[in-house]
């Protein structure tokens, strides 16, 4: 019988996961991971929409329980701190805007927690991702294929899990929907059914990147000037940390018209604002180039693609380039292509894999 090592945010996802692994034959016992300082889960108890508070970790405890399984707990502060906390507030203070959940996918859940699961002599690690993964093509290689639920789709995420990675790994949700999630978990009774889904990076409960950053670095954040699109000083920002690519909210100098964050130079200290039309692009530069279900691309290649997670996706060619970097051209412009957010590319439901843009 496999032994699975269950990731359990204590979100209903992962919970019900769980159920059904156990339903399929296979021998489970549930792990949340502990991330944070004692100061940090006080902060994240005061968030409703944020993941692993200390009530989630009780919440996991419970439903481990109803199902009759083991649970455990994880202490992975040091790691989740320097390859998400650290890398989060070094991204934003380069100018640059990250995606934390794609760190920990990548450095914790699927690099340290598999680790570990395979040195405690569990098989597979598992967690509540909507998303598939098979073993298809001639060459046999493991594949990411999207979730069937397409608003709940979780792919994006999960673009740099390796092929050893994918070989060790189930994802019991991928075939299903979040309305059937939940009826599962009220017929088995499990407390977390009607739980909300978290919404905040969990170690900024309040969504402020810029007053977290103001603390972890507050020699590093200063204010600066705002530019026009041709570098005239139009007036004043309270630091690069503050701003994203797209955003108009919060720009407090009166333009007498929209005016949107195009562009951001850390090392001058600048933001650049325009009108919505400088936001549009038709290219884009990405490193960190990871492959799934190919291993290499040798010629320019068709693909669909999304530059953010709640994106459609959009048709593209992806042209190869040297030092695992790729340069992808969409047929239409898009909108507010940001430096230090994912790309992810696409073959039909198959994920061919992503990487940083730069």
């Amino acid at each position: 019988m496999a032994k699975v090592l269950m990731a359990m945010s204590g979100g209903v996802d992962s919970s019900v996961a769980a159920k059904l692994l156990l339903d399929q034959g296979y021998e489970v016992a549930g792990v949340t991971l502990k991330l944070f300082s004692n100061e940090d889960i006080v902060l994240a108890e005061n968030a409703t929409r944020t993941c692993c508070a200390l009530s989630d970790v009780q919440d996991a405890k419970a439903v481990a329980y109803k199902l009759g399984i083991e649970h455990y707990v994880f202490n992975f502060r040091d790691v989740f701190r320097e390859t998400v906390i650290d890398r989060f507030i070094e991204t934003y203070l380069a100018g640059k805007t990250p995606n934390p959940c794609i760190d920990c996918n990548r450095f914790v859940k699927f690099d340290r927690l598999l680790e570990r699961a395979l040195t405690l002599g569990f098989d597979y690690v598992a967690t509540g991702h909507y998303a598939r993964i098979d073993r298809g093509g001639e060459d046999g290689r493991w594949r990411l294929l999207r979730g069937v639920d397409r608003t709940k789709d979780q792919s994006y995420v999960l673009y740099s899990l390796t092929q050893d990675q994918l070989a060790h790994t189930l994802l019991p949700l991928g075939g299903m929907s979040k309305n059937d999630v939940r009826a599962i978990a009220e017929t088995a009774g499990l407390i977390n059914a009607r739980k909300p889904d978290s919404q905040d990076i969990c170690f900024v409960p309040g969504g402020d990147y810029h007053e977290f950053i103001q603390k972890a670095a507050p020699d590093r954040v200063h204010p600066g000037k705002f530019l026009d699109t041709e570098g005239k000083v139009i007036g004043d920002h309270r630091g690069v940390t503050a701003y994203t690519i797209g955003q108009r909210r919060g720009i407090a100098a009166a333009f007498g018209k929209p005016m949107y964050v195009v562009a951001k130079n850390a090392q001058d200290n600048t933001v650049v604002l325009g009108e919505n039309p400088a936001l549009m692009a038709k290219s884009l530069v990405a490193d960190g180039i990871n492959l799934i279900s190919i291993g290499k691309i040798a010629e320019p290649m068709r693909v669909t693609a999304k530059i953010r997670y709640n994106q459609k996706e959009q048709t593209a060619t992806i042209y190869p380039l040297d030092n695992g970097t790729a340069r992808i051209e969409f047929d239409e412009f898009q909108r507010a292509i940001t430096p230090g957010q994912a790309v992810v590319v696409y073959d039909g439901e198959t994920v061919i894999g992503g990487g940083t843009i730069i």
